[in-house]
């Protein structure tokens, strides 16, 4: 069997696949970290670079409005918040027994059953589903600021207020253990 030149089999990828492919090994491997790793702030770092692993996805994707939005709110935003909440609430920056309930092959049992369960919701949900080649690429800027902003601007506000009661509520931790010892 031959193929028409120009036009790779299933079996010869891309360079964008390979990369594709290499990134997302990373991706998960430093998620894999963030979750297991014993201290906060370095489990912080871990995550700041997987955020950022997933915008390089959104990138090869050629999704480049969600690649920066990615950068921009989940890795400048979110990652910060994270950071000053666990200096703000003077959150141990070594290695801290509480941090570890002895729950770990509950906790492990929960996540694969989760995952199995996204897996199917995921296939079953997109099974019979095709993407329109012909008309705009989803992933265009002007295809996701349209969802954006008219299917989802009431979740998108709601988070940025969660996020910022968070900032104000470690903030008022912080200020009540400095008030005690006054």
């Amino acid at each position: 069997m031959t193929f028409a030149a120009g036009h790779p089999g299933f079996l010869s990828p891309s360079g964008v696949e390979i990369a594709f492919l290499l990134v997302g090994l990373v991706t998960f491997g430093a998620a894999l970290v963030t979750v297991t790793t014993k201290q906060l702030v370095h489990a912080a770092l871990w995550l700041v670079v997987t955020l950022g692993g997933l915008a390089v996805e959104y990138l090869l994707l050629t999704a480049e409005f969600i690649a920066w939005v990615q950068v921009l709110i989940y890795v400048g935003s979110v990652v910060v918040l994270l950071l000053f909440g666990l200096m703000l609430t003077k959150a141990p920056i070594g290695r801290s027994p509480d941090a570890d309930s002895g729950n770990r092959w509950a906790a492990l049992g929960v996540a694969v059953a989760a995952a199995a369960a996204l897996v199917w919701v995921v296939v079953d949900a997109f099974r019979a589903t095709w993407i329109d080649l012909e008309g705009p690429a989803q992933g265009s800027t002007k295809v996701s600021g349209e969802i954006l902003f008219r299917h989802w601007v009431l979740p998108f506000e709601a988070l940025s207020v969660l996020l910022l009661a968070a900032l104000v509520g470690a903030i008022v931790l912080s200020r009540k253990d400095r008030e005690g010892k006054r």
